[in-house]
């Protein structure tokens, strides 16, 4: 009996890891298996903002792809401050690059950036903004489908309904110009509806406020565009936590659960450690905090 409960709690455990995994990885589960959670790679970095004419802490948070309260608290200012122009923010904007694919687009939903990989590097990364926790992001493995400058926009039934019963002025097609929300460029993709476009309202970067598509910046939009092809694999992953080992630092991420779709990540975190040798390395109350904090960038937990 010993030996036949021993086994069982061995079984479950495996079934337990095999679940977490799942669920970390989303849409790439299947790949789980011969991919490391482990990213050898940070985008980003620490430094000095200078505030420029008609700069707020929304607006800048969005362009660099920091939380608003995380970039008003490390500059113990209020969240609702009036800024000054020259004032100085001290910005950290690092994030661990998710190991995911070799080729194509990454796009991790907790996370809100986009990565864009060559033979495993990423060369571009940029922040996003993605659909609303009741209007979410699909998660998925596409590809793009369509690539379009100056789309018209057909207004989809769903969000017609929307602007009925929020008093708007109904619109069911709106033509390349200042007033589209996709802005200037469109690269649809193959699962219909959803795209990666521009904005006509680029303070809402890094932010869940889209019907579920995928919205960068004006500039950042631009240079994706002409680089990216037809056919450029895209996967939409689910992943809070990320956890990088860069030399002998090891780094971690972690985001807010805000489709529920992964309630607990400390145990990922554990494990991985344990597994790939790293555990002695880590300061486990800092990595602790930074669980319980949730603050989205990366931080060094080095022991």
């Amino acid at each position: 009996m010993r030996a036949r409960a021993t086994t069982d709690q061995t079984v479950n455990r495996m079934s337990v890891l095999i679940l977490l995994l799942a669920c970390l990885f989303g849409a790439d589960a299947s790949n789980a298996e011969d991919r490391s959670l482990l990213s050898d790679q940070l985008v980003g970095r620490e430094f000095t903002y200078i505030v420029q004419p008609g700069d707020s802490l929304i607006a800048i948070g969005a362009r660099l792809g920091v939380g608003v309260n995380i970039l008003a608290d490390s500059n113990k200012l209020a969240h609702n401050a009036r800024l000054k122009i020259a004032q100085e923010l001290q910005i950290d904007n690092r994030h661990i690059v998710p190991r995911a694919l070799d080729d194509g687009i990454v796009i991790n939903l907790p996370q809100r950036m986009l990565y864009l990989f060559k033979e495993g590097q990423a060369l571009r990364a940029y922040p996003v903004a993605l659909g609303k926790p009741d209007w979410q992001t699909p998660g998925g493995r596409f590809k793009i489908a369509v690539k379009v400058e100056n789309p018209v926009w057909e207004v989809p039934k769903s969000i017609q309904e929307e602007m009925r019963q929020n008093g708007k002025d109904v619109e069911t097609c709106i033509p390349p110009g200042p007033d589209n929300p996709l802005g200037k460029h469109w690269l649809g993709l193959s699962i219909s509806g959803y795209g990666i476009h521009g904005t006509i309202a680029p303070a809402s970067i890094y932010q869940f406020q889209t019907h579920g598509c995928i919205r960068l910046h004006p500039d950042d939009v631009a240079e994706l565009f002409p680089v990216v092809e037809r056919g450029t694999a895209v996967l939409l992953l689910y992943r809070r936590l990320l956890i990088a080992r860069i030399g002998d630092r090891v780094y971690l991420e972690v985001h807010h659960d805000i489709y529920g779709k992964q309630p607990s990540v400390e145990l990922e975190l554990r494990q991985l450690a344990e597994r790939e040798n790293f555990a002695p390395r880590i300061d486990w109350s800092r990595a602790e905090d930074i669980i319980r904090k949730q603050a989205g960038i990366a931080r060094d937990v080095t022991q």
